[in-house]
């Protein structure tokens, strides 16, 4: 009798959670990218300038790439119904793990690796940990460790140390033709994540704990365990943006996510891809598309010689209109 239940609720799981996922926002993004690649082609055209020179399209994939991996992570934690504001100290933290056990030498690169990914799977587990154990909600949560993290490399650096090997180096600056080394990493990383929500039992179990955590308890899901590993799952991409970053700047830095405000900047990319902050829609075809949307603006806006204050304006505008859009599409539907 055990096993007709488990085996009648097993297609029914499916079959909801690919109602949840037929719907694609994810197009929207790329109609919306293909036509800011047709306007910044023309703007810099009228500047004397190519848009799709070869330079330009190398460098927007190295600008997004470290962002990308990111987003891709925190698109695993939404679709989840969660979130994390870790990821920003984090990316420093794993950049100096790498950089000071690599003290410049080919042979720490592997033991180097195995750390920074074992310290961001660590801090993963400590955030799913205390969202599902203690009952913290998970802004707070993964607030109060960046904080902690941010405590910790303020203590202990003031600046940049270690050192990447060369060897390593390529890995931020090399290109196979017009793809970047970097994009190839990025591409594998998001790969890996289709595949997981779209071919795997886990992946649709953090569609239907996103989509409605009683529902999916209720269904036999073991909530806290996806929520778990969808946060490990998430820093583990952090870890990986960490080492890319060290090996673009040759060494660690204490603020190179935060400068690079991965934390905002990768929920901006998944909510500008469709994936809904409240979890249980979206993916990361989406992500992608708005990683790319936002670097695609970035490299209009640096050849066009825009301010700070403006680039913000302009990318919070396109934010909030693609959140307006979304959600009259969903009431409408």
């Amino acid at each position: 009798m055990t096993q007709q239940l488990k085996l009648r609720r097993v297609p029914a799981e499916g079959s909801f959670l690919r109602r949840l996922s037929a719907d694609r926002p994810a197009r929207a993004v790329y109609v919306a990218l293909a036509l800011l690649v047709v306007l910044g082609w023309l703007l810099f055209a009228l500047d004397g300038g190519q848009f799709l020179s070869r330079d330009n399209i190398v460098g927007i994939q190295q600008r997004s790439a470290a962002l990308g991996i990111v987003a891709v992570g925190q698109t695993l934690v939404i679709l989840a119904g969660s979130l994390d504001l870790s990821v920003a100290y984090l990316i420093s933290l794993t950049s100096l793990v790498a950089a000071e056990i690599m003290a410049g030498a080919d042979g720490g690169v592997p033991g180097a690796v195995a750390a920074a990914l074992a310290v961001s799977a660590m801090v993963g587990l400590v955030n799913g940990l205390i969202i599902t154990r203690l009952r913290v909600h998970a802004f707070i949560a993964t607030l109060g460790v960046a904080l902690i993290l941010r405590g910790a490399l303020d203590e202990r650096y003031d600046g940049p140390a270690g050192s990447v090997p060369e060897s390593f180096q390529h890995l931020g600056y090399d290109r196979i033709g017009p793809v970047a080394a970097s994009a190839l990493l990025w591409a594998a990383v998001a790969a890996g994540a289709w595949l997981l929500l779209r071919r795997t039992r886990l992946g649709y179990r953090i569609y239907a704990v996103g989509g409605d955590a009683e529902v999916a308890r209720l269904s036999g899901v073991r909530t806290e365990r996806v929520v778990v590993i969808a946060h490990v799952l998430c820093s583990v991409c952090a870890g990986i943006a960490g080492l890319l970053l060290a090996s673009r700047l040759g060494a660690g830095a204490p603020t190179v996510g935060t400068d690079g405000g991965y934390d905002l900047e990768s929920i901006a990319a998944v909510v500008l891809g469709g994936t809904a902050l409240a979890g249980g829609r979206g993916g990361v075809a989406g992500t992608v598309g708005g990683v790319l949307l936002l670097a695609v603006l970035d490299s209009i806006f640096n050849q066009l010689e825009v301010n700070s204050f403006a680039k913000d304006v302009v990318r919070g505008v396109v934010l909030v209109a693609a959140l307006a859009i979304y959600a009259r599409r969903r009431r409408t539907a």
